[in-house]
């Protein structure tokens, strides 16, 4: 299978995803609002499972599984008891490890927030207690996953998180069938009982269940059946553990700076003296918007590029491994700055879509500005990082995240000692610009000195794509203007469907001044994009043709 059909199989279901994930954090901010109380503590509480599975195992599962599978192939039972031990042992691990996590559920929403008045710490340890279990449910899906990507079947991966968002917006919609809204925080939190925080809580956790067990059919599908073994000793984890510890501790570095970071942004709501101030809530949808454009194009072309290198670093094939890196990166590149520079465009009306009052607009938007800044330096390091996991080096990476994790930690710091509270999270976002671009610059200089020039035309292309965006943004931008610009009254901002139009008539704008800049310049990239879009037109061709 090509890496356009593959990444485009991919990009389907990460779309779909994404858009119903949309829809599910436009409801929560209709449900809970985005600069209230009640949203940051379920905020905070949707999101230690990731915390906690990040730490103990997310980045070695995703750094050494797909490698170790990938040369379980060859045994003679083509890795299945590899992977009946391997699973066997995660369902074990997890699930105890679970059980603790949940219990320590106080504990950790202390470590996560920072000035928070009692009843909401209380309000965010309920949802805590209902959310966690979360991280048992990631790690199953996380295992089955990466088992199917070793086959070279990318496609249920991806798709299994749309089951996931309809199990959760089903969720949502019965809440406020009984419960009703507050998007501007004016109910107490005293008022939220066991009925509310299980409906809200316990169907989102029910939709990652959902997405981990609807991987088993695919996992017959290709003809795996998971028999549970506990022969754990001498089946070869040794040098997936070794591997591991390189990337554990990377990840633990990650997120002790995840935990500066949230507990700065949560410290935000001390600001909250009658005016709308972003806090952890706006931060997440700022976030999630941010990760559009990775999630769906990015990721599902490193993960693609990932078992390719993975196969040709097996074989010692260095030039395939930089040809790959090369393409994989330009199409990066293309990608990012032209999504940057859209979202950055009409950031506000994509607010908009989010929150109604004008003032909560304005901090979200500013917030995802700062984001979008370091979409490029994110994404370009992500692809490295995979890299790095395909060659089997894990020890690099971590090394580079020591770098970037002490420098955000310090900057952390500074600003909640510096920086008012209705600009700390956009502060904190232009931070993590800073340390992403200090990241992706090492990972870049390290891998190029260890195997040679990968990058011939790299920065060239990128320079083109830079000067195309930039045209692409004027013609945004003054397209935004002419249709009433992002007054409090506008036509772009007094409605959610005039921001949906609004920035969908800007955002058709930048993307015909970009393609025709690179068309003036008679850029080569043309033919780069053309090879993008034929197999989603070919596709769509078949759909109609049916």
């Amino acid at each position: 299978m090509s890496v356009a059909r593959s990444s485009l199989i991919m990009a389907s279901g990460t779309i779909i995803s994404r858009v119903l994930g949309f829809a599910r954090a436009v409801l929560l901010a209709a449900m809970l609002g985005v600069t209230t109380n009640a949203a940051d503590a379920f905020g905070i509480a949707n999101q230690l499972p990731n915390n906690v599975y990040a730490i103990i195992a997310g980045g070695v599962l995703n750094a050494v599984l797909v490698p170790q599978l990938v040369k379980a192939r060859s045994h003679p039972d083509g890795g299945a008891g590899y992977i009946n031990r391997l699973l066997t042992m995660a369902i074990v691990v997890f699930g105890s490890i679970t059980v603790i996590a949940t219990i320590a559920a106080p504990i950790l929403v202390n470590i996560y927030t920072s000035g928070w008045k009692p009843e909401q710490l209380a309000l965010a340890v309920a949802f805590a207690y209902w959310c966690l279990p979360q991280l048992f449910f990631y790690a199953i899906y996380s295992m089955l996953g990466e088992v199917l990507n070793s086959r070279s079947e990318f496609g249920p991966y991806m798709w299994a998180p749309v089951l996931n968002n309809v199990v959760a917006l089903l969720g949502m919609g019965a809440y406020i069938w009984f419960f009703g809204v507050d998007p501007t925080g004016q109910e107490s939190m005293q008022t939220w009982g066991l009925s509310q925080v299980s409906l809200l809580a316990g169907t989102a956790t029910l939709g990652v269940a959902a997405q981990a067990a609807i991987l088993f059919v695919s996992w017959r599908r290709i003809g795996i059946e998971f028999k549970p073994n506990f022969k754990w000793r001498g089946f070869g984890m040794k040098p997936a553990l070794k591997a591991g510890f390189w990337t554990l501790a990377m990840v633990l570095v990650t997120q002790i700076a995840g935990i500066f970071q949230s507990s700065v942004a949560s410290s935000a709501v001390n600001g909250r003296t009658g005016g709308a101030v972003a806090s952890v809530a706006a931060s997440g949808i700022a976030w999630l918007i941010f990760m559009l454009p990775h999630s769906v194009f990015t990721v599902s072309l490193a993960t693609v590029y990932f078992t390719r290198i993975s196969n040709h670093a097996h074989q010692k094939d260095m030039d395939s491994v930089k040809s790959d890196l090369l393409s994989g990166l330009r199409v990066t590149a293309l990608i990012s700055i032209l999504a940057s520079v859209a979202i950055i465009v009409i950031a506000y009306p994509i607010s908009r879509v989010f929150v109604g009052e004008y003032e909560a607009l304005l901090a979200l938007g500013k917030v995802l500005i700062c984001f979008m800044i370091g979409l490029l330096p994110f994404s370009i390091g992500f692809f490295l990082q995979k890299a790095f996991y395909a060659l089997e080096d894990t020890k690099t990476p971590f090394w580079i995240s020591v770098v970037q994790a002490s420098i955000y930690i310090a900057g952390a710091l500074t600003i909640q000692q510096t920086v008012p509270h209705p600009d700390r999270v956009a502060a904190l976002a232009l931070l993590t610009t800073a340390t992403v671009t200090i990241q992706a610059t090492l990972g870049f200089v390290i891998l190029r000195k260890r195997i040679g020039d990968f990058s011939s035309g790299l920065v060239a292309s990128s320079l083109r794509f830079i000067l195309a965006a930039a045209v692409g943004a004027v013609l945004g931008y003054f397209t935004l203007k002419l249709i009433g610009g992002i007054r409090v009254d506008s036509f772009a901002i007094r409605t959610v469907l005039g921001a949906v139009i609004a920035s969908m008539i800007s955002g058709l704008a930048i993307l015909a001044g970009f393609i025709a800049t690179l068309v003036v310049i008679r850029a080569p990239e043309v033919k780069l994009i053309a090879d993008l879009v034929k197999p989603v037109a070919a596709k769509v061709r078949g759909i109609i043709g049916r």
